[in-house]
Order: structure tokens, then C-alpha cells, then sequence
């Protein structure tokens, strides 16, 4: 009797993971904050661009991603921020404006998974992420979050504990709250990470270590069905890692931009990305009809998969067997095994 095999997951699950800044807005995030605090969003930008050459002269290598996490933390310091909290982020994540199709798109997609009466039979279901190397109280913030299942950026700490607080008994009422210290750093290289928690199920099960060994079928989802969208040579780590693995790469250009499309046609060409098309969401542009066609086609092959395994599993039910049936002649006495 063959004996059923139990799995960690039903890696019945599509993930569909998205970049943030002009992949699902036209500009930064931080734009808003600037606008709100008077300063000049080229100079700080210039500034961030610059400060990797200049902390090399002085000896010290800094990541060209994040530093402007730093510099955002110079600004605070200095005056220019001075009393931001994480609460005004996350107020200004309302004032982003998204483009075409957004945020209905992203249940749009979800639909694709329940309008077929085989995905409903294998209970295939799409969960929307968010991997972004900006903030993530600003994205909390903004109308796209209540439309994803979890959001992977960088986090900011107010007020940290002093040193020595475990042996405190009470500690001081803090009367001015604002972000002090960096709490999370994503980059783009730290992005391949988060595709491996979602691989592992480690965002559901903190229990599960991202390093930990697990086989690839007591993963919660497979690589091969995820997408990623994104905007362009940064996100390369990520396309990378999601191609390797059997997923699907789709770049996406702002169509006022002829450059971005020269960029995302030159990642197709050295095979990062599967397709590429334009930042608009609506029902029936390209970069959506794309979207929707490979969901589904990830939705057919894990129906595929599950019926296969489920037929190994099984077998054959046994059946009378009638004169008509032409069946081999059985040669110098079988054994038990062939006969069964």
C-alpha cells in the first residue's frame, strides 16, 4: 500500500512581487515629504549621489542604495526634519499618486485565480508583495497597501533605548518623538533575500530561518510561481534570481520616457527580463493583458502538478477485466510483483 507523503505547503500560491518607485508611481515616494518640509528635492538627491565619492576620500565605503537613509537622518538632525515620526510618513503615503490602473489592478490579478473552475478546485490563490528600497511607512501609508500581503522596505527607529535599559526598572518618558536610527536597510541586492522568505514561507512562519535547509517541495512558493515587476538595471540582483528559479521578469517604463524604454528593451535583450511595456494598468494595455495571460499559465501548471501527483499517489483503481481486452501472454509463470 502506498503511503501518502505529507508536505510542509500545498504550494498551491502565485506571488506577484512588485518594485514600488517607478514601477507603481511615476516618481520617488519621498517626494511628498519634501514638498511637505520645503526642501528642494534635486539638491537632496544630488547630494545622496555624491556622498558615496566623498566618504571614499575619507576612507569609508558607504552603500550607493541607502545612504540617503543616513542623509535623511542628517537632515533630521540638522533641522531641515527635525520632529519626524514614522506617523508622518505614513500620513504622507495618502498624497502618492499611482499610475493607470492602480490600485484596482492588483485585485483585478487576484480574480484571475478564482474565475476558473479548476484553480477554485486546487484552491490556487495570488498574494501581492512589495520589496522596495525606500520607506515602508510611507508605502503603509498610501492606497496601495490595503490590496498587498506584506511590504518589505526600509524602516526607521524612534527613540532607541539607552544603553544599559534591560537593567532599568522604569525607563524616561520620552516627550519629543522622533526617528533617530535606521531599523531595517533594504538594497537591492538585500531584495534577493526577501524572495527567499516568501519562498521558504519564512513571512509566515518566523519559526522557518531563511538559512535554514528545506526541500523544495515543503516550500510555502515555489520560485517558478512568482513575478516580478520592476523598472530597470537596479533591480537586476532580483531578476536574476526569480529567472534562475523558473519565475517570470517583467520590466516596466514610464511611456513618457524614451530612454526607460531603450533600458528596458536592452534587459530583454541580455535576457533579464521575460517582457517589458508600459507603466499603465488599465484592463486592456499590454503590460496588463501580459500580467493576467501568465498568471494564469502558473495557475494551469500547478493544476497539472497537483492532478499528476495526485494520480502517482493513487494509482489505478482496479477493475474486472473482460474477454474483449487484449492482454499479453504471461510468460514461464509471473511473479506476485508483475502480476500486481
Amino acid at each position: 500500500m502506498t503511503q501518502s507523503v505529507h508536505h510542509l505547503n500545498k504550494r498551491n500560491i502565485v506571488a506577484v512581487i512588485w518594485d514600488f518607485d517607478k514601477t507603481l508611481i511615476p516618481g520617488y515616494m519621498q517626494a511628498p515629504l519634501f514638498e511637505r518640509f520645503g526642501i528642494d528635492e534635486t539638491v537632496f538627491w544630488e547630494e545622496v549621489n555624491s556622498l558615496p565619492d566623498i566618504y571614499q576620500t575619507r576612507g569609508t565605503r558607504v552603500s550607493k542604495d541607502t545612504v540617503y537613509l543616513n542623509h535623511l537622518l542628517s537632515y533630521i538632525k540638522n533641522g531641515p526634519l527635525k520632529g519626524l515620526r514614522n506617523a508622518d510618513l505614513r500620513a504622507l503615503g495618502k498624497e502618492l499618486k499611482f499610475y493607470p490602473g492602480l490600485p484596482a489592478f492588483f485585485s483585478e490579478l487576484k480574480h484571475v485565480t478564482r474565475a476558473n473552475a479548476a484553480f477554485l478546485k486546487h484552491d490556487i490563490h495570488l498574494e501581492h508583495y512589495i520589496v522596495s528600497t525606500g520607506l515602508a511607512e510611507i508605502i503603509r501609508g498610501s492606497a496601495i497597501a490595503a490590496e498587498v500581503d506584506d511590504i518589505f522596505a526600509c524602516e526607521f527607529v524612534e527613540n532607541p533605548l539607552p544603553p544599559n535599559f534591560s537593567r532599568q526598572d522604569e525607563l524616561p518618558i520620552e516627550t519629543t518623538c522622533e526617528i533617530s536610527q535606521i531599523g531595517t536597510i533594504v538594497d537591492n541586492t538585500i531584495k534577493t533575500r526577501f524572495i527567499f522568505e516568501l519562498n521558504k514561507g519564512t513571512n509566515k512562519n518566523p519559526a522557518i530561518d531563511v538559512n535554514a535547509t528545506m526541500a523544495p517541495e515543503d516550500r510555502r512558493i515555489p520560485i517558478q510561481n512568482m513575478l516580478y515587476i520592476a523598472d530597470g538595471p537596479s533591480d537586476v540582483p532580483v531578476f536574476s534570481v526569480v529567472r534562475k528559479g523558473g519565475g517570470k521578469t517583467y520590466a516596466v517604463y514610464n511611456p513618457e520616457h524614451a530612454s526607460e524604454f531603450a533600458q528596458n528593451d536592452a534587459l530583454q535583450q541580455e535576457g533579464r527580463v521575460n517582457a517589458y511595456g508600459p507603466a499603465d494598468y488599465t484592463q486592456h494595455s499590454s503590460t496588463a493583458l501580459w500580467l493576467r495571460l501568465h498568471v494564469e499559465k502558473i495557475c494551469h501548471r500547478i493544476v497539472k502538478e497537483r492532478e499528476d501527483s495526485i494520480a502517482v499517489k493513487i494509482g489505478q483503481v482496479p477493475r474486472h477485466l473482460h474477454p474483449e481486452d487484449n492482454l499479453p501472454a504471461l510468460q514461464d509463470g509471473p511473479t506476485q510483483n508483475e502480476l500486481f
